[in-house]
């Protein structure tokens, strides 16, 4: 009998340093094995009783060592409520805190627990990632959905080193419409740039992805967002400019609003709108002033080091400023997305743009039914993307189809060219009607479409990459008004291809869609060197003509390409009963012009959809 309560107060002494409940069990049943016999003279239930009480006192001290290590590990893993509520109604992000108590954080027994729960949290989470499900009722005191844990999964796949897997978890994330509102702002704060982009490339995407922009510095006292164009105008470098875009530049500096109202008249948009600048003799606007300004910038943010000058000196914070305040000027809008877009070229400021706020503003732009808007958007975050998309797109090169991301192959290339007074977008409208086009009638694709190759095209072909190309010409930019030599066709030429190239056009079959391309000696030049060139590698042509007259005005009216002009003695020649700015718009989807052009995209690239 000694020699077995010395067994258990030995035993009992590993229980106060907390031993494993393994081990106390051993070391016991060793000891009280290697007892000698009793003698043969103790009675039998004795020691059946002794026994007993040995293995209760053993049961019960391990059952509560146990519940011990248990409650401690639930404990652990508790999932605070008062947390998850807090964070569903402010959209905070909680992290899990560690004590800073050093007595608690020495000694065996703590290495030991740390280990079984560093153990049982790997199981568990390996569990999670199998099952798609959240943590075990047993070790959680909160309710948690499967879509709570699944935020989280896709985070951290988004993070991945395996491309297909992040690729995968931005579009899963893009098609998740029952989530709670915090659960959108989770991934807002937690993600990373290329996922957040990567989002807003995403058609599916919900608008709560993205926070707000960060609140804007304030203006400097006596000071006004025209003065401070004005100041990051002045403070970029002169060099490497268009002599026309210097000439601008200056006078935008150098001119109050009252000199700017005296030099009116003319025509100077880049874009080939042809819009005028000033209509009267009173003082020039503000807003006017700082289009002036915005042309400038549009230029200089075409060379690398100029970008790097802008965001330095506050540029995106500026531009950002003028964005908002200009919500009914679309025109301003779309000259600074231009901006925003050329420094978008530039790829090491695209965590800066990210961090100014301007993924969220383009996030929104991109569902706008103003094709000119969505476009511009679309062009910015192709250029932020270096996930998914290789090419580059410049100023004046615009994507109409796809827009967002796309698990389509793109099998071939549609490029759109205007012609003389000319837009990317509105030469290929929907022909006007005589039905007002109120803001309700615009929105609906199916009434009226402002640009139908991205709007029946893309539909009929979506394995096709769209693209309206916009440039200078001569009639409807600001060249008319600069003393200086104007730039030569063959020069305008050269830059569009550079253009075209660094967009990958030419990388796969190719057809030019064109309108209206002018009539001048050095235009049937360069005609005389197409034929020559199409009849060699046996192009495939279409031709169409209007038969109408072209009204200018009210008084005058006049047949701008004639029958006999339009016959490039090659491929088919078409008259339309149209005028010449109709000719390149459609008045309906069934209409002759749109699907005899369908017609001949689809036999001309047959082979390569078929494929």
């Amino acid at each position: 009998m000694s020699s077995i309560l010395s067994a258990f107060h030995f035993c009992r002494a590993f229980s106060h340093q907390r031993m494993s409940l393994a081990a106390y069990c051993v070391i016991c049943w060793r000891r009280i094995g290697t007892l000698t016999p009793p003698p043969k003279t103790t009675t039998y239930w004795r020691d059946i009783r002794n026994i007993i009480k040995f293995t209760g006192s053993l049961i019960l001290g391990g059952s509560l060592f146990l519940t011990y290590e248990v409650l401690a590990l639930k404990k652990s893993l508790t999932l605070d409520t008062q947390v998850v509520e807090r964070e569903k109604m402010k959209s905070y992000i909680y992290v899990n805190t560690v004590s800073l108590d050093k007595r608690e954080n020495y000694g065996i027994t703590y290495q030991a627990r740390k280990e079984l729960h560093k153990a049982v949290r790997k199981v568990l989470a390996t569990s999670a990632k199998i099952l798609w499900g959240p943590f075990a009722d047993t070790f959680s005191t909160v309710d948690v959905e499967d879509h709570e844990c699944a935020t989280w999964l896709l985070l951290r796949k988004s993070q991945s080193g395996d491309r297909a897997a992040r690729l995968q978890a931005v579009q899963d994330m893009s098609e998740s419409h029952h989530w709670h509102d915090y659960q959108y702002r989770i991934i807002a704060q937690a993600c990373d740039l290329r996922t957040l982009i990567g989002l807003a490339r995403s058609k599916e995407s919900d608008l709560r992805f993205f926070l707000p922009p960060p609140p804007l510095p304030s203006l400097k006292e006596d000071s006004s967002t025209e003065e401070e164009l004005r100041q990051l105008l002045a403070s970029l470098p002169q060099t490497e400019l268009d002599e026309c875009v210097q000439y601008f530049t200056s006078l935008a500096l150098s001119e109050s609003s009252q000199s700017l109202a005296a030099q009116k008249g003319g025509l100077w948009c880049f874009g080939g709108n042809g819009l005028p600048y000033a209509e009267s003799f009173g003082e020039v606007p503000s807003a006017t002033v700082e289009m002036f300004c915005l042309e400038a910038l549009v230029k200089h943010s075409e060379i690398s080091t100029h970008c790097d000058k802008i965001e330095a000196n506050g540029g995106l914070q500026l531009l950002q400023r003028l964005y908002q305040l200009h919500k009914d000027c679309p025109t301003i809008q779309r000259n600074i997305m231009r901006i925003i877009g050329n420094m978008a070229l530039n790829e090491h400021l695209h965590s800066t743009i990210v961090r100014s706020g301007w993924v969220s503003i383009l996030a929104e732009a991109m569902k706008s039914h103003r094709i000119m808007e969505a476009s511009h958007a679309a062009r910015t975050l192709a250029n932020l993307d270096r996930e998914t998309v290789q090419e580059k797109y410049q100023d004046g090169v615009y994507v109409l189809h796809p827009h967002y991301r796309t698990s389509q192959p793109i099998k071939a290339d549609v490029l759109f060219i205007h012609g003389l007074m000319g837009a990317a977008f509105k030469t290929w409208r929907q022909q006007d009607s005589e039905q007002v086009l109120t803001d309700k009638i615009l929105e609906d694709e199916a009434r009226y479409t402002t640009c139908w190759p991205k709007t029946w095209l893309a539909r009929d072909c979506p394995a096709l990459r769209i693209i309206s190309v916009e440039y200078d010409t001569s009639l409807s930019d600001w060249r008319t008004r600069c003393p200086m030599e104007r730039k030569s066709i063959a020069f305008r030429s050269n830059e569009l291809l550079r253009k075209l190239r660094a967009a990958g056009v030419g990388d796969r079959p190719v057809i030019w869609v064109s309108h209206s391309m002018g009539d001048s000696p050095a235009l049937k030049t360069l005609q005389d060197d197409f034929l020559e060139f199409a009849k060699d590698k046996n192009f495939q042509v279409l031709n169409f003509v209007e038969t109408l007259p072209t009204y200018i005005g009210s008084m005058i009216k006049l047949h701008v390409v004639p029958v006999e002009s339009a016959d490039l003695g090659i491929g088919d020649l078409i008259p339309v009963d149209v005028d010449h700015l109709n000719i390149c718009k459609p008045k309906k989807k069934d209409a002759f012009l749109y699907q005899r052009t369908l017609q001949f995209i689809c036999e001309a690239l047959a082979k390569d959809l078929e494929n």
